[in-house]
């Protein structure tokens, strides 16, 4: 069911489709599968419920959100088995991730109390200028498979602390995630049209839609790159705000003053971080070469004893990928990658087997030997493939980090507090990890530069985001 203007209804068009278990096949359920009537709809409510949203205190709708945070809260287990069987993540990720999606409803339940504007001294004596600010208006918003309850909570909950209304279109494999989350604003409180939810197997006419309705004023995007640019550029024919959080290349510098062993260890963890699929996971691993020996043997160790499953298995540490055309990528990438001269430490190929072959299954794989010309080093993995490439200095492996379009996330394992600072200020990533797999949190912003994205989400940065800056000049 799709749910605009408060009612959950089916699609105009009365077509459904289905969403699968990655790792089995089965299909959890079917979902209205809405098309551009629907999507017209879903913005028409969403601009009619604006201005009383909007007028609402912001300790009223900060309420609303802490109401949302506490059900997640509540739910996180019913929630993180949901996600487990429609998007495939270990059930442990999967509930760490809906203690994610939750932070970010409190934060900006808080957050939409500390919105404050300013007063400027003015050159004149009878001349006063105050700055205020204020809801953009009606957001869209289009999220991904990999992350589907975080995601939705990192867009929605700071734009409706801000007062705008949001139309939601989630990504078409896991529909379901996104209805119980729409399910859980609903019981906190959140009121008709305020927040739309359209679920879609073609993404085409909901984003014509979202692009090309005036009362969208605001679009919000995670996915790839490519089609990241499209957005922008039709956004940019209504002047249309945009945050676009795209793809990912992160580098995963290890110099010799680190602990070879330690920094194997913060590899693997965030290399198969959701099967690899996230946009901050380091998909060229640089190890200064006096130490790869200890590293690789690490790395390979640490690789080869996780067990891959269906994520509600018990001791399954990776998932399946997402689709079959994700499986393909690996093994281009692979096969890529030997043909010009990489050998493979462990892994390698596709899972198969009783438990595999109904799922899109991809064995943890190392590669060494890894050089600039091949696949692996210049596109984006999205999977459990970690290439070591080497490195002798520190010119060196800065010209090669920087060495690509993208500038989501980095990493660097040093015990020199200069090289540190030198190697965060060099890097052109917006997110850098000094001796931490995990620098992100609700409340630090979020975000890439170059070719990676517009924008931050999480923090105070990511209320400003849905908020439009005027200034009122007084004469007195």
């Amino acid at each position: 069911m799709l749910f605009i203007d408060g009612a959950w209804t089916p699609a105009a068009s009365g077509r459904e489709f289905a969403s699968r278990d990655p790792a089995s096949g089965e299909v959890l359920g079917t979902v209205a599968d809405a098309g551009r009537e629907d999507a017209v709809a879903a913005v028409a409510a969403a601009q009619r419920a604006f201005r009383a949203w909007s007028k609402q205190t912001a300790h009223q709708r900060s309420a609303v959100l802490h109401r949302a945070w506490q059900l997640m809260t509540e739910r996180r287990e019913e929630l993180a088995t949901l996600m487990t069987r429609e998007q495939g993540k270990p059930l442990k990720m999967a509930r760490n991730e809906v203690g994610y999606a939750a932070d970010f409803l409190l934060w900006f339940a808080e957050e939409a109390k500390r919105v404050y504007g300013e007063t400027i001294p003015s050159a004149r004596a009878d001349q006063r200028f105050i700055v205020m600010h204020q809801p953009v208006g009606v957001a869209a918003m289009i999220t991904p498979w990999n992350y589907p309850i975080s995601m939705l909570t990192r867009k929605i909950a700071p734009a409706l602390a801000a007062g705008c209304t949001v139309v939601v279109k989630p990504a078409e494999q896991t529909p379901l995630c996104a209805i119980a989350t729409v399910k859980l604003l609903e019981e906190a409180g959140v009121p008709a049209g305020v927040v739309n939810l359209v679920t879609s197997s073609d993404p085409g006419p909901i984003g014509d839609v979202m692009l090309g309705e005036p009362a969208v004023r605001k679009i919000s995007f995670t996915g790839s790159t490519e089609v990241g640019k499209v957005i922008a550029a039709r956004a940019a024919e209504q002047m249309k705000r945009v945050s676009l959080e795209l793809g990912g290349h992160a580098p995963f510098l290890v110099f010799n003053d680190a602990d070879p062993v330690h920094a194997a260890k913060g590899a693997a963890a965030i290399k198969l971080l959701n099967t690899g699929q996230a946009c901050i996971c380091p998909n060229r691993l640089f190890v200064q070469r006096s130490i790869v020996e200890p590293f690789a043997a690490t790395l390979r160790d640490r690789l080869e004893k996780v067990v891959a499953g269906h994520g509600l298995t018990s001791g399954v540490g990776v998932g399946p990928l997402i689709d079959e055309q994700a499986l393909a990528k690996m093994q281009r990438q692979v096969d890529d990658a030997l043909a010009k001269g990489a050998e493979v430490l462990a892994g390698g190929k596709r899972l198969t087997g009783p438990e595999y072959d109904k799922g899109c299954f991809w064995e943890p794989t190392v590669l060494r030997g890894v050089t600039p010309d091949m696949l692996v080093y210049r596109e984006e993995t999205f999977g459990p493939i970690a290439p070591i490439v080497e490195f002798d200095d520190e010119d060196e492996v800065l010209e090669m980090a920087n060495d690509t379009t993208y500038g989501l996330a980095s990493y660097v394992y040093t015990r020199d507090l200069s090289r540190a600072l030198r190697t965060a200020e060099a890097l052109d990533f917006g997110i850098i990890g000094i001796n931490d797999v995990n620098p992100t949190s609700a409340a630090v912003p979020f975000g890439g530069i170059k070719e990676s994205g517009l924008g931050r989400e999480g923090a105070r940065q990511g209320i400003h985001e849905y908020l439009d800056e005027k200034v009122c000049g007084i004469a007195l």
